[in-house]
């Protein structure tokens, strides 16, 4: 069988439904809302890669009919020539939207072809693996102070020793008092040796909040030793972004609405960031991730991908962070079916609260079939294209 040429025959969507988790958006995600999608691309050779996109499914399978002339027949063992080649043909279209997120999925997917073709896991095949495990910290949603305990519990029983907490309530009830004790209530519910991050979800539908807000609140936070501010203002705030860095005492993370690698320059070069967070399920894939992180190290800025999305999105996560030097941690939404519930061999903590990442082919996971059927009516074309 040669591997010099490994032809893209099809790429297929499976719009994932039914159980999405809750947001803490102004307009809450419903159980049936798509906002995920999984991505099979199909080859002559019988190696199917897939990948995880951030956006409605029916937005996916649109992009994919104006995409479709550009990757059908295209060698799928060249993932960045032919991710850059679909980006570079519909700049005109719009960039950033639903095509780049779109073509994130396609990448990472073609990533995963390399791997299984080369027998290589894709940590390797970008540069090799600084570290095999890596701590994921549960990402949960912010709820009144008197809940917060109840809320951690079940995942700090599960091992995990890193949490974040965000949007809900927090900013949103004009309660600076409120604020403090649900972040104090988070901090009582976990180890003193935890670590804790803390998301203001300033990306919501008209974030009420400024400036002023976010420098008050970030004194309040470094009094509980978060290690992370994220999202404190809206995302096209960058002159108050720069401000709330100088000012704060607890690092600043943002950026995940950002995608293309181009739109990160400014937010590094003005200083605006500690701590970059790039999705590999918008932004442009694995290939525009691993950029935008090098990036980054280059500005003496920290990468830690932005992770709300699925198990592909995972264990894409984990081969980006493998093959980086300066990771500690990646994202890992608490309690999501589409995490959780998709994989063959689901993810599991070891004794101290790290996930291996896996020196398999490809992304080194394995979809089941069954269990995708379960939130995708067309899953059997999904598999089968």
């Amino acid at each position: 069988m040669s591997m010099d040429f490994v032809r893209i025959r099809s790429i297929v969507a499976a719009p994932l439904m039914g159980e999405s988790p809750k947001g803490g958006w102004a307009a809450e995600i419903r159980p049936d809302d798509s906002v995920h999608a999984l991505i099979a691309v199909h080859t002559d050779q019988g190696i199917t890669g897939y990948g995880s996109i951030f956006t409605n499914g029916g937005l996916v399978e649109a992009a994919l009919k104006v995409l479709e002339p550009l990757y059908l027949g295209e060698n799928a063992l060249e993932p960045e020539r032919v991710s850059e080649k679909l980006h570079q043909n519909t700049f005109w279209m719009g960039r950033g939207g639903t095509l780049t997120h779109t073509i994130s999925g396609i990448d990472i997917a073609l990533w995963d072809i390399l791997g299984k073709a080369l027998n290589q896991p894709v940590g390797r095949l970008l540069g090799g693996f600084y570290r095999t495990r890596v701590r994921p910290y549960c990402s949960l949603l912010m709820e009144e102070p008197d809940r917060m305990a109840e809320t951690i519990a079940p995942f700090k029983e599960k091992g995990f020793k890193a949490f974040k907490i965000g949007w809900g309530p927090f900013g949103r009830r004009g309660s600076a008092r409120n604020d403090e004790a649900i972040v104090a209530a988070a901090r009582r519910a976990i180890a003193e040796d935890d670590q804790l991050f803390v998301d203001a979800g300033g990306s919501d539908a008209f974030w009420p909040n400024g400036l002023r807000w976010a420098i008050n609140t970030a004194h309040m936070l470094a009094d509980y030793e978060v290690g992370w501010f994220e999202e404190a203002l809206k995302p096209d705030a960058l002159d108050d972004f720069c401000e709330l860095r100088r000012q704060s005492r607890v690092p600043v993370a943002g950026g995940e609405v950002l995608t293309r690698r181009q739109s990160f320059i400014p937010w590094l070069t003005r200083g605006a960031f500690d701590i970059v967070q790039p999705d590999a399920t918008k932004v442009g894939g694995i290939s525009e991730q691993r950029r935008i992180a090098w990036m980054s190290e280059e500005f003496g800025v920290q990468y830690i991908g932005h992770g709300w999305n699925t198990a592909i999105g995972v264990a894409a996560d984990l081969q980006i962070a493998a093959a980086m030097p300066h990771v500690g941690v990646v994202e890992f939404i608490g309690g999501s079916a589409y995490v959780d519930g998709l994989l063959a061999e689901p993810f599991q903590l070891d004794q101290e609260g790290y996930l291996k990442i896996s020196t398999k082919p490809g992304l080194g996971v394995d979809l089941d079939p069954d269990k995708v059927s379960h939130y995708c009516p067309t899953a059997r074309r999904f598999f089968s294209s």
